[in-house]
């Protein structure tokens, strides 16, 4: 399905550039190649327009200019990619260079047999890079959101990571309109922030060397 999956990223993102709604252009692609709903779900999340390709990677910081500097953090957005990645799942390379998986919670978290960790390896790799104070915000109408700020705090707290954890109704909101550096890959935080960083990608990359990366579309 590569080659067809690859054809489809070309096409949607055409479609979003000459400004198709994304509904109706998915579901045009998808029916030309005869998608399954996962295979769309991969394409709509590895795509975006040339207009949003250019202005991500023009508010983006490398993340070895983190150092020193606060970040704010969109827990469940890096979270469940890198529990993704550890436990065996596609991880997509979208055309803004940013990972992404075909995860989501429906309102409800489940602590998994990864979840402790891909906090401990984020931990360390922010500890590596030598960030600043980190901010985790996390979606407060999901159920465990509580459970999961007590684990975050628990573990930083043993391993004297300078974390704050903050349950908020909408982190989309607050992400996007913040001018502390944000660590997402949602699209819509990525189109209305200041700044962000690439931060899944990175740890991946450089400490997930077994992850099942697919490159489905030209990225940077």
């Amino acid at each position: 399905m590569l080659p067809r999956l690859w054809e489809a990223v070309a096409d949607f993102s055409m479609l979003l550039t000459k400004g198709y709604a994304d509904k109706s252009a998915l579901k045009l692609v998808g029916d030309r190649f005869a998608l399954t709903q996962r295979q769309r779900l991969a394409v709509m999340r590895s795509s975006c327009s040339d207009q949003q390709r250019h202005s991500r990677l023009e508010h983006r910081v490398p993340v070895e200019d983190l150092a020193g500097r606060p970040i704010a953090i969109d827990g469940y957005n890096l979270l469940i990619t890198i529990e993704a990645a550890m436990s065996g799942g596609l991880i997509f390379r979208g055309r803004d260079g940013c990972f992404r998986d075909l995860a989501s919670i429906h309102g409800t978290y489940r602590k998994v047999a990864e979840t402790v960790p891909a906090v401990r390896l984020i931990g360390a790799f922010l500890t590596e890079i030598r960030t600043a104070e980190a901010l985790w915000l996390l979606d407060s109408p999901v159920s465990n959101s509580g459970r999961l700020k007590t684990l975050l705090g628990q573990l930083a707290r043993e391993n004297h990571w300078p974390w704050e954890i903050r349950l908020t109704i909408s982190p989309d909101a607050e992400l996007s309109r913040t001018d502390t550096i944000v660590v997402s890959t949602d699209s819509i935080i990525l189109d209305a922030c200041q700044r962000w960083a690439n931060l899944a990608a990175a740890i991946i990359t450089q400490g997930l060397l077994s992850a099942t990366v697919v490159e489905i579309g030209p990225s940077v």
